[in-house]
């Protein structure tokens, strides 16, 4: 129980960042990118892909969605087959306990992914959720099918050239929000959207 309050607390922790951090909303009805700082638009990228599966609030291990939620960026690969790779705190705790809860995913899972975000570590990327969700280019893949459909397992993805000005804004630590039209209703009536980060 003890590690279980810990890794709540943490959460928390690690939810709060800057008033002025840029931050990313990834729009997934729209299918679009914006990057805000401080209530203003630095960026807009108006064509996503995400997974083929759509999206979900609990994502399991190989079902190709995209995962809906709040993250942080937690590391940035330079050298991906992606082009570039801005992978996110996924699973983090809330996917975690929202998969316990659910049967997915046993304690023993649920705790390594909680010691690992109270240590600050990157949680588990094998896990009944999945792993490796983040932000990509199109890189060695078809930019047609990119233009034309999903088709990432569970990412997000957009051009090349648009992964080029995202990186402009992204680092380690970012807040990166991926939502549904209903999730950001929500979210906008408890005042966590558009204007803090």
């Amino acid at each position: 129980m003890i590690r279980l309050l810990t890794a709540l607390l943490l959460f928390v922790a690690t939810s709060v960042a800057h008033a002025g951090d840029p931050w990313v909303l990834v729009d997934t009805d729209r299918k679009e990118i914006r990057v805000y700082a401080e209530g203003e638009e630095l960026l807009h990228l108006p064509h996503i892909a995400i997974g083929r599966g759509g999206v979900s609030h609990l994502r399991e291990r190989g079902d190709k969605t995209t995962p809906l939620g709040d993250f942080r960026v937690a590391w940035v690969n330079e050298d991906s087959r992606f082009h570039l790779f801005f992978g996110l705190d996924f699973p983090n705790f809330h996917h975690a306990r929202t998969a316990y809860n659910s049967g997915l995913m046993d304690l023993d899972e649920f705790l390594q992914i909680t010691d690992a975000l109270r240590e600050r570590r990157l949680p588990p990327q094998r896990t009944a959720v999945g792993g490796h969700i983040g932000i990509h280019g199109v890189g060695d893949g078809d930019p047609n099918l990119h233009a034309r459909a999903n088709w990432t397992n569970g990412c997000v993805a957009v051009t090349d050239d648009e992964m080029d000005k995202l990186a402009e804004y992204i680092r380690v630590g970012t807040r990166v929000v991926i939502a549904g039209q209903a999730e950001l209703t929500a979210k906008a009536e408890e005042g966590a959207l558009p204007l803090s980060p």
